[in-house]
């Protein structure tokens, strides 16, 4: 016992885990000689002159085949209880690596969430300031939806998960918004297929693509016109598409590049490699194909 624990509490992490290899071995056979010569005398002190009464043939102590039999006792005895302590440290380890992996992943999620909403309202913000300066009728019909907006991005979205019904309202919220700041210049459709009452999704996931669609170096005078579709696969995927025009001679604003960005990390944490994302133009269209995992 007294040379297993040496070497589990002192010799193993004193030099193996500092990698010095040739102290360890030195060190560990010094121990090894220390542990012989104290059980030898023991047994022949209390117990028995004859200290190797399992040999066939009477044997000396402090022979050569005596040495070898004993060094190899400890040897199996240390190896064994080391073996059994680094699996339950390993263990120990793993789980709590995991747990603050996880720890570590809630507090990204909660981070890029919190990222979003004054980001959505700067924006939101923005566009009600656009409507006050040409005095519009329709200024008060956007606070009203604004007020709406807040109330489900701040006491709504607090849990993981939210119902998709819940986050197409909210995206309808704001592409209305939208039509007042640009003067219905905007045109949208919304398809839907299967059934949806029961999916959940992660909350604001959807809006930064949405919100994307109004910077893509559009012209003042352009029309927009965006295309969105919700499709259940098989009750375990959802499919989002979504397609709208732009202008290729516009550069966009490189300043407004958080919520794209902040989806993809958010995409990544949740579902790892389980999704599906792919952007192209085709014929000044942006289109964009997201498949999330709902199971």
């Amino acid at each position: 016992m007294a040379l297993v624990y040496v070497n589990i509490y002192f010799l193993f992490p004193r030099f193996v885990l500092n990698k010095k290899y040739a102290s360890y071995i030195l060190y560990f056979i010094i121990a090894l000689c220390v542990f012989y010569v104290i059980r030898t005398e023991l047994i022949y002190q209390f117990i028995n002159e004859n200290v190797w009464p399992e040999s066939e043939t009477p044997q000396n102590a402090y022979s050569f085949n005596h040495i070898l039999v004993v060094f190899l006792i400890g040897i199996y005895d240390v190896a064994l209880v080391t073996t059994i302590k680094l699996t339950a440290d390993w263990i120990f380890e793993r789980k709590r690596i995991e747990q603050l992996q996880e720890e570590q992943l809630r507090t990204e999620l909660n981070l890029l969430k919190s990222q979003i909403q004054p980001h959505f309202f700067f924006n939101t913000l923005n566009n009600l300031y656009a409507l006050a300066i040409n005095k519009s009728d329709d200024a008060p019909r956007v606070i009203l939806k604004l007020s709406d907006m807040m109330q489900y991005v701040l006491y709504e979205v607090n849990s993981p998960k939210v119902t998709l019904l819940q986050e197409i309202k909210h995206i309808d919220n704001y592409i209305d918004i939208e039509k007042m700041r640009f003067n219905d210049r905007i045109e949208s459709e919304l398809d839907i297929t299967g059934e949806i009452e029961d999916v959940m999704v992660p909350p604001l996931l959807f809006l930064s693509f949405v919100e994307n669609c109004f910077k893509h170096g559009l012209k003042e005078n352009d029309n927009i016109f965006i295309n969105m579709s919700f499709k259940v696969i098989d009750k375990n995927y959802l499919e989002f598409k979504l397609k709208n025009n732009f202008n290729p001679n516009v550069k966009p604003n490189k300043n407004h590049g958080i919520g794209i960005s902040n989806a993809k990390r958010r995409l990544n944490l949740l579902f790892y490699n389980d999704y599906i994302l792919e952007t192209k133009i085709i014929d000044n269209n942006y289109n964009l194909l997201l498949k999330i995992p709902i199971r």
